[in-house]
């Protein structure tokens, strides 16, 4: 992990969240963190770069002891995608390699869901999530011949969250815990 760049990121949004800011401030000062640690894809540690042939990966990077925060990377198989799904809490979604679109998706009168305009995030990209704005979307590999990867900060650990997945045409929705692909995380303070 070339010169500790996301031990730097999480003491950032540490001392940030310390402050107990608004999330407007969180997405504005810890989405310029999130473009320093995404800017130059050289830090990111060989395991939790790895496609699974049938599933995107959520490999945990960092979480925050008190909960406020967790640290993930998102690796995507080509053409592989989420279903429709909610968060529950703030998310920042930066891409590090390759290229995504995320769709946020609107819940209409008769319960269904309405797809919004996509988002379409190349290298250096940092989208948003919330519950108070859009927090249901679509997230899929634009590319269909090589894995993408972004790494995505939310406010909590997102791993142990109930969080939603919804059937668009019906709104039906189903509650999951969605956890993590690895067992071991980085140690980011002996990155050898």
């Amino acid at each position: 992990m070339p010169d500790g760049k996301l031990l730097t990121f999480v003491k950032g949004l540490s001392a940030l969240l310390e402050k107990q800011p608004s999330e407007e401030v969180v997405f504005t000062d810890g989405k310029k963190m999130l473009e320093q640690l995404i800017a130059i894809d050289d830090w990111l540690p060989e395991e939790f770069t790895k496609p699974h042939p049938q599933y995107y990966q959520q490999y945990l990077l960092y979480a925050d002891p008190l909960d406020r925060f967790s640290v993930v990377s998102f690796v995507w198989g080509p053409g592989q995608k989420t279903p429709l799904h909610n968060h529950t809490v703030w998310g920042m979604i930066g891409q590090l390699r390759g290229e995504e679109t995320g769709t946020p998706y609107y819940r209409q009168t008769d319960g269904s869901f309405k797809a919004g305009d996509p988002c379409i995030s190349p290298p250096g990209h940092v989208d948003t999530v919330s519950p108070g704005t859009h927090d249901i979307h679509v997230v899929e590999n634009s590319l269909s011949d090589q894995t993408s990867i972004s790494i995505h900060v939310y406010g909590g650990n997102i791993g142990r969250i109930h969080r939603s997945v919804f059937d668009p045409v019906t709104g039906v929705e189903k509650s999951f815990v969605s956890g993590y692909a690895n067992t071991v995380v980085p140690n980011l303070w002996n990155p050898a």
